[in-house]
């Protein structure tokens, strides 16, 4: 019998809980468990927190969880300490307050048969389950790539609070690395369209570097599921003047350095 295809999930947490009481990491992790490629997969989920904090006791994760410490208390760092060293085939992120649709991983899986690198528009939903939007900057939890992709970029910028995935993202479309930006099956795919329909998906084409293409999945709604919430670092942004300065100083970083808004 061959040998699966070992994938690595890295997931940055603070194990922070809620509404419900429960760790959104909870859901995460049960997201993955659900996902229909897992029985063609070797799957191992290594959980990045801060320093100091350990697994949270009682939980009954599962046997293919780890946590693992970072070095500082950044997403960044818990990003790079989750991934450090892996010797997986492919590696895809998820962070603690998002989901996987459960036929996620075998489309994004799929495209990589035609891409290095896999990215995707997300549905975002509030707490209570109410569809806010079709988002579709490329977060990292909609992110499944081959290893060679994470081995041409490196790991992530650990200067960076906020734009972080911008500044990976911008470096991945100078390598040239051949990306696929999954979306629903009704979403417009001419560039004409997407400037007056969806201005911020023809983003992707645009600022994402010359190697990257968009792709159309079967299903009438985005796959990657993510939560807004007041913890998250957008609503800090959003609400917070120290916040919006520091966004406001890696967004001049970005452009200086790229050129561009990495998309």
């Amino acid at each position: 019998m061959a040998e699966k295809p070992s994938l690595l999930v890295i997931v940055p947490s603070r194990l922070k809980q809620g509404a419900d009481g429960k760790l959104f990491l909870e859901k995460a992790i049960s997201s993955i468990a659900r996902q229909s490629a897992a029985a063609n997969l070797a799957i191992d989920i290594a959980v990045g927190v801060d320093p100091g904090q350990a697994a949270p006791g009682g939980m009954g994760f599962p046997a293919n969880v780890r946590f693992v410490q970072a070095a500082a208390a950044s997403q960044a760092a818990a990003l790079n300490a989750a991934a450090k060293g892996f010797s997986h085939a492919y590696l895809a992120i998820l962070e603690d307050d998002d989901e996987w649709h459960p036929s996620f991983l075998a489309v994004a899986m799929n495209a990589l048969q035609r891409a290095a690198f896999v990215s995707s528009t997300q549905i975002e939903a509030t707490p209570r389950g109410d569809v806010v939007c079709i988002y579709d900057f490329p977060t990292p939890s909609g992110w499944v790539m081959e290893r060679k992709a994470w081995e041409s970029v490196g790991g992530f910028d650990e200067t960076y609070r906020y734009h972080l995935d911008n500044e990976w993202l911008g470096r991945l479309g100078n390598a040239g690395v051949k990306r696929a930006h999954l979306v629903e099956a009704t979403a417009p795919l001419e560039p004409s369209r997407l400037m007056k329909l969806r201005p911020c998906l023809h983003l992707v084409l645009t600022n994402g570097g010359t190697a990257s293409s968009l792709l159309r999945h079967q299903s009438p709604l985005p796959l990657v599921r993510r939560l807004v919430h007041e913890g998250s670092g957008m609503h800090a942004i959003g609400s917070d003047a120290q916040a919006q300065e520091r966004s406001k100083t890696e967004i001049a970083q970005l452009k200086d350095r790229f050129g561009r808004i990495p998309w």
